[in-house]
């Protein structure tokens, strides 16, 4: 097997693990009357974004998008099908991809730190999500925004354990198998061997 089909099989396996991680941590959810449910899934969408990157993550959550489309009870509560695209939770589920983006890319914005994970799961995995979701809840239950917005500080406490969780996860995950994280340092490291001996690899002359 040649080294990039290795490295697609490797990524393949990696979005379909998360992919799964996402699924079960949906398991973990207590309902509320609005009818968006406090779930441990977003702690899995958050975990997929700090460790698979903005490329791979997206790729992740929209598997699992896709197979509740196809109506697998793979969403918090076990719920699927295309209805829960037309609920209340319609914008958090488009927060995620997005927010996946967020995340992978604060995250690729430097070399790993345990404040820049924090970072990129509070921006990506929290306020990303409240932007896309709190505004498709109160147009889908006919809320006014305002008040939407103060009904889902219920969350926030919730959310801010997750954004620690992510983080201590994942900086225990980044010092026993850092392999498991894309190459930050790799690119900047080939750019800069290429500045010091030219783009053809030989030595560069003043």
């Amino acid at each position: 097997m040649t080294a990039p089909a290795r490295t697609r099989g490797a990524d393949v396996a990696r979005i379909a693990v998360f992919a799964a991680l996402i699924v079960v941590l949906g398991m973990v959810t207590v309902p509320l009357p609005g009818g968006v449910p406090i779930t441990a899934q977003t702690l899995g969408v958050m975990l997929a974004g700090l460790v698979l990157g903005a490329r791979r993550a997206p790729l992740a959550v929209l598997v699992v998008l896709a197979l509740a489309a196809v109506g697998l009870p793979v969403l918090a509560g076990g719920r699927g099908g295309l209805g829960v695209f037309l609920g209340p939770t319609a914008g958090y589920l488009a927060g995620w991809v997005a927010g996946v983006v967020v995340i992978g890319l604060v995250m690729q914005s430097g070399p790993f730190a345990w404040w820049r994970a924090g970072l990129a799961a509070l921006g990506g995995g929290v306020l990303v999500v409240y932007l896309f979701g709190i505004p498709v809840q109160a147009l889908v239950t006919g809320v006014p925004l305002g008040p939407t917005a103060l009904s889902g500080l219920v969350f926030l406490p919730g959310d801010l354990l997750k954004v620690a969780a992510a983080t201590v996860l994942v900086t225990a995950l980044h010092r026993a198998y850092p392999r498991a994280f894309p190459d930050r340092t790799g690119a900047r490291n080939l750019t800069g061997a290429r500045n010091l001996t030219g783009e053809a690899g030989a030595p560069r002359v003043a």
